[in-house]
């Protein structure tokens, strides 16, 4: 089975599954505020060619015109609906939908906004080399993204200086070893990591060793000490 093909089974039985769970929260979604329940944010796909990212909306409408893309756990733009949405990654299934015509795929670099990769560095445009993803390594070792952030005054500033670097080097370290037997393991440790994020790092870890990622970028994954800034020389 290729990639694509898994892809395509995959998202169609998920949005099978999936489909009563989610007109019910689409329906309380709306119901907060009798506005859109989906949000469609524009993002970089493979290749650097935009497409129309769909989730079901967590935020107040119009959350994105503040000019802030990065979201901590105590960001005012979250509606009380959607920090449940948000903690349990309901808000990502409808990128099944994405999935399905071929602009994501269930693996892959998470994709980021245009104005974000204007901003990638040379080593970070290898992110675009392939479709992007509903999660990836860094899904499962970031999962707590928003709590990292947490009481920042500037949570994209501290988005750039604390996640943003090593998740690009678990996004290219996906893209150099992308396989399917790859692509099950992370599907798989991204549901344990909803409920029980220190077991899925224990299996991250030695899944990273494998893929030969440097000591630095292992010890990251294990999560068990205070995420350091970034010193980009220090890596180059």
């Amino acid at each position: 089975m290729t990639k694509r093909a898994l892809d395509v089974l995959a998202a169609a039985i998920g949005l099978a599954i999936f489909a009563l769970p989610l007109a019910v929260i689409l329906a309380l979604v709306w119901g907060q505020d009798r506005k859109s329940p989906l949000y469609f944010g524009e993002r970089a796909g493979r290749d650097d060619r935009p497409f129309r990212m769909v989730k079901v909306r967590s935020m107040v409408v119009n959350a994105d015109r503040t000019g802030v893309e990065s979201t901590g756990a105590d960001d005012a733009r979250i509606t009380p609906l959607g920090a449940f949405v948000r903690r349990y990654k309901l808000d990502e299934l409808p990128q099944l939908w994405n999935v399905l015509v071929g602009d994501m795929s269930l693996v892959g670099p998470r994709p980021n906004t245009m104005k974000a990769v204007a901003s990638y560095s040379e080593a970070e445009r290898g992110l675009l080399a392939t479709r992007p993803g509903i999660t990836d390594l860094s899904s499962i070792v970031f999962s707590d993204e928003g709590e990292i952030i947490k009481d920042s005054t500037d949570p994209d500033a501290a988005y750039d200086r604390l996640i943003r670097p090593w998740k690009s080097e678990l996004g290219l370290l996906y893209v150099r070893h992308a396989g399917l037997v790859l692509d099950l393991k992370l599907i798989w440790l991204t549901i344990v990591a909803i409920v029980d994020k220190p077991g899925a790092l224990r299996r991250i870890v030695p899944i990273v060793q494998e893929l030969g990622a440097p000591d630095r970028l292992v010890e990251i994954c294990r999560r068990d000490r205070d995420l350091a800034v970034y010193a980009r020389e220090a890596h180059a």
